[in-house]
């Protein structure tokens, strides 16, 4: 397993990914606070729903840090933050949807092994890739996994092949993950495709939705 030469310098690609169709309105949770919830609409901009009101079909019943329901043309609704739901579909699987920022980069807020971090996606990186700093925040003894070199955009630098006993993204939770901690060079936690591989990645716009597929 390596890391293109371009993963540590925070270069992001959204090639391969799929647009999502036409359809039942979707919904997107992107804050939750007490009564009010800011949701994407069918993939439309960020806009805050207060308790009773309703645009697009889409009602807020209630809500507050943890949660919200909503009535979606009728069906109800509970959603967690950066969880989602399309109307008229009956598919169980977990679901969460990303905003790009005004970068066109997707920031997923996430734990791994039970410690939140926030990811940065990146289709380039071959695993999950997090800082030495990161592994010792978190308790990873990443000096007993595999000793090997990275290139950075300061050179090589040592790096751990280790493995993450959970990786979490909303919803969606994976267990016994391949990872990498770096010694230097890496600002940010990397989702790489150890975790997007066993995801379905679809694109609309500014938003992408993850949905598990095992």
């Amino acid at each position: 397993m390596a890391f293109k030469r371009n993963t540590l310098a925070l270069i992001i690609t959204a090639s391969g990914l799929t647009c999502i169709p036409a359809g039942a309105t979707s919904v997107s949770v992107m804050g939750l606070f007490k009564d009010k919830a800011i949701v994407s609409i069918d993939g439309g901009k960020p806009r805050t729903l207060s308790a009773g009101q309703t645009i697009q079909g889409v009602r807020l019943i209630s809500a507050d840090s943890d949660r919200a329901n909503f009535d979606v043309s009728g069906s109800r609704r509970t959603l967690g933050m950066g969880q989602s739901f399309a109307g008229g579909t009956q598919d169980s699987r977990q679901t969460v949807s990303l905003t790009a920022d005004a970068r066109g980069h997707f920031a997923a807020a996430g734990s791994l092994n039970g410690y939140p971090v926030t990811f940065l996606v990146d289709t380039g990186a071959t695993a999950i890739a997090i800082s030495a700093a990161e592994a010792r925040r978190i308790g990873v003894d990443y000096r007993a996994g595999q000793a090997m070199g990275v290139q950075t955009a300061a050179g090589v630098v040592p790096a751990w092949r280790v493995k993450f006993n959970t990786v979490k993204v909303g919803g969606i939770a994976l267990n016994q993950v391949e990872g990498m901690v770096v010694e230097a060079g890496l600002s940010m936690p990397l989702l790489g495709m150890s975790f997007l591989n066993r995801m379905e990645m679809k694109r609309d716009g500014q938003t992408m939705t993850l949905i598990q597929r095992y």
